[in-house]
């Protein structure tokens, strides 16, 4: 199972905004993240900073062909680019992966 974090940045003033959309997540856009394998997803904020993590049972590179070809992901980048900015590499159209350089099993 790959691991898999991206960061991003909140824009200023919507931090509650971005919580509530992701406590009221679209169910095709969930329905998407589970085709593409991803599970045990996370995000966290701490300040300005949007960190996400997940694990893709299929492989990163699956994951992000699934996501890089759905429309539904496409409307929720969209839907959010008021809330955040998040620079998505141009290759697989996802979030740029971060490296990892250090794990405790």
């Amino acid at each position: 199972m790959e691991k898999y974090a991206w960061v991003a940045k909140l824009k200023p003033g919507k931090k509650e905004e971005y919580i509530y959309r992701h406590d009221h997540i679209w169910p095709e856009m969930k329905e998407v993240l589970k085709q593409a394998g991803i599970c045990n997803y996370s995000i966290w904020i701490n300040g300005d900073t949007i960190f996400g993590y997940y694990e893709c049972e299929k492989g990163a590179e699956f994951a992000a062909k699934v996501q890089a070809e759905s429309p539904v992901v496409d409307r929720w980048n969209e839907y959010m680019k008021d809330v955040m900015e998040m620079v998505m590499d141009p290759v697989t159209k996802a979030q740029p992966h971060l490296e990892q350089v250090f794990y405790l099993k």
